[in-house]
C-alpha cells in the first residue's frame, strides 16, 4: 500500500539534489537568504540543539514543548509524577470512554470514520485523566474546540514551514481559533484556582486516588497563563498523537485481515472476549506490541521537527565530498530533522528478503527478528527530551486496541485509491480519515 506524502517526496528530492553525496541524508538549502540544514542522520539527530520557542509561543505559550533550559526543566518536573508507572498502570480511566467508543462503532458493518471517533475518544480520556473530568466530545463532530484546535495547528505548521516569510501567512483564523481554545480551557483554569493551595493539599490527602494533574499545577502556580499553556501542551500530546496512531493502526488492520485475525487470536488467548486487560496483560502480548511498533515506525506521530542553533557549533555528519565529515552550523541556523525519513531510510534495514520486507510494507513480524540501533527509531524522541508520556500513550493505544479487537470479529476497509494520503502537519494524521466497517459484535 502506498503511503503518499508530499513532505516525504520533498525530503527524497532534497537529499538527491542538495546533499554532498548520494548516500548522505544531510543537505543544505537557503530560503529567503536564510540557511537551513535538513537531516535524517541518526548522529545529527542525537546531537540536536535547542527547541524553537519564539515561533510557538502564540499557540503553546511557555509549556513544555515550547521552552528550553530551566523553564523546560521545571515543566518536565511538574509533569513527571503523573506519568509514573503506578498511575499509568491504572487503566480504568479509559474503560468508560472505550465503552462509548464501542457503542458508536456498532459492529453491523456500516461505514464509519474511525479516525474521527478516535480524536474524540482521546480528547475525552486525556481531559478525564489529567484535568479531572471529560469534556464529552466523543460522538460530537461539531465540537468547536476540536475544529479550532485543528485549524490553529494547521496554520502554525504553515507558519513554521515558510520560516522568514511567516508574516505573509493569513492569520485571521489562527487568532479566531486561539480565542475558541482559550474559552474552552478557561473553565478548567478557574475551577483549579477556586481552591487555595492549602485546600488542594487537603483534597489530595483525603483522596484515595490523589490529586489531578491540574490540581498539582494550581498548587505550583496561581498564574492563569502558565496553567493555560501547560493545558494546551498536554492536550496536543494527549489527543492528537494517540488518535493519529490508533487511526493508522486500524487503517492498516483493515487492509490486512490476516494481521487482524492473528492479533485477535493472541488477544482472545490472553484475556478472552470480555475481560478488560491489565497493564501486565498488554505487556505480555508480543504481537500487539509489534503491531503498535510497526505503526509508529511507518507513521511517527511527529514526522519532522526543527531546532535553532543558539551559538556556532557543528553537526557530526553532512560535510565534505562524501557527507561523512562534520558540517559547520552558524548561530541562528535552522536545523530540520525528519523522524519519518529516518524510519523509512532503506539503508537502516537489512536487504529485502522473506524475513525482511520492504520498508514501506506494514509487517509486524519484522519486529521478531529486527531491532533498530540506538537513534534509528524515535517515535517518542530521545535523550533528555524523550516523551515522558510514552508509557501512558502506549497503554492507551494498547488498551483501546484490545477492547475493539476483542469485540469485533473483523474490520473491512471502505477507503480506496487516493485515501492512503497522510497529512504531515505538527502531528501526522490520515488526510481523508479512515473509513471502515466492523463486523461480528461479540456481545
Amino acid at each position: 500500500m502506498s503511503k503518499k506524502c508530499q513532505d516525504l517526496d520533498f525530503w527524497h528530492w532534497l537529499y538527491k539534489n542538495c546533499s554532498p553525496s548520494p548516500s548522505s541524508v544531510t543537505a543544505e538549502f537557503r530560503i529567503g537568504g536564510q540557511r537551513f540544514i535538513f537531516t535524517a542522520d541518526p548522529d545529527n539527530i542525537k546531537g540536536k540543539g535547542e527547541n524553537f520557542t519564539r515561533d510557538w509561543q502564540d499557540f503553546l505559550g511557555h509549556g513544555i514543548f515550547a521552552t528550553d533550559g530551566e523553564e523546560w526543566a521545571a515543566s518536565r518536573q511538574l509533569l513527571r509524577p503523573f506519568f509514573a508507572q503506578n498511575r499509568v498502570r491504572d487503566l480504568e480511566v479509559f474503560e468508560k470512554h472505550v465503552q462509548l467508543l464501542l457503542y458508536l462503532i456498532n459492529g453491523q458493518g456500516q461505514e464509519i470514520d474511525i479516525s474521527e471517533l478516535f480524536y474524540g475518544f482521546t480528547l475525552d480520556a486525556t481531559t478525564d485523566f489529567l484535568l479531572g473530568r471529560s469534556v464529552g466530545s466523543l460522538g460530537n463532530p461539531d465540537s468547536q474546540f476540536a475544529q479550532a484546535f485543528g485549524e490553529v495547528q494547521r496554520i502554525q505548521y504553515t507558519r513554521q514551514r515558510v520560516g522568514p516569510f511567516q508574516r505573509l501567512v493569513p492569520s485571521k483564523n489562527f487568532w479566531k481559533g486561539l480565542k475558541v481554545m482559550d474559552s474552552f480551557i478557561e473553565p478548567f483554569v478557574q475551577d483549579a484556582l477556586n481552591h487555595s493551595p492549602e485546600e488542594l493539599d487537603e483534597k489530595e490527602a483525603q483522596s484515595t486516588s490523589g490529586s489531578t494533574w491540574l490540581q498539582s499545577v494550581a498548587r505550583f502556580t496561581r498564574d492563569r497563563k502558565v496553567i493555560r499553556d501547560q493545558i494546551v501542551n498536554i492536550l496536543l500530546a494527549g489527543r492528537d498523537t494517540t488518535a493519529g496512531t490508533l487511526s493508522f493502526l486500524f487503517k492498516e488492520l483493515s487492509a490486512h485481515p490476516d494481521i487482524y485475525g492473528k492479533l485477535r487470536r493472541e488477544i482472545l488467548e490472553k484475556v478472552g472476549s470480555r475481560q478488560a486487560p491489565t497493564y501486565d496483560d498488554l505487556k505480555n502480548m508480543p504481537y500487539l506490541q509489534h503491531c503498535i511498533s510497526e505503526t509508529l515506525r511507518i507513521y511517527p506521530s511527529v514526522p519532522f521537527n526543527l531546532r535553532l542553533a543558539l551559538k556556532d557549533t557543528t553537526l557530526p555528519k553532512g560535510g565534505g565530498h562524501d557527507g561523512l565529515s562534520p558540517v559547520g552550523v552558524m548561530k541562528d541556523t535552522t536545523v530540520v530533522y525528519s523522524t519519518r525519513h529516518l524510519h523509512l531510510n532503506p539503508s537502516m534495514y537489512p536487504a529485502v528478503s522473506a524475513s525482511s520486507p520492504p520498508v514501506l510494507d506494514f509487517c509486524p513480524e519484522r519486529w521478531e527478528t529486527w531491532t533498530p540501533r540506538p537513534w534509528q527509531y524515535l517515535p517518542f524522541n530521545g535523550g533528555p527530551r524523550i516523551c515522558i508520556g510514552q508509557q501512558f500513550a502506549l497503554a492507551e493505544i494498547g488498551y483501546t486496541t484490545v477492547r475493539i479487537v476483542q469485540k469485533f470479529d473483523r474490520v473491512e476497509k471502505y477507503w480506496g485509491v487516493g485515501d492512503d494520503l497522510v497529512k504531515s502537519e505538527i502531528v501526522m494524521s490520515p488526510a481523508n480519515g479512515v473509513k471502515v466497517g466492523f463486523f461480528g459484535d461479540a456481545g
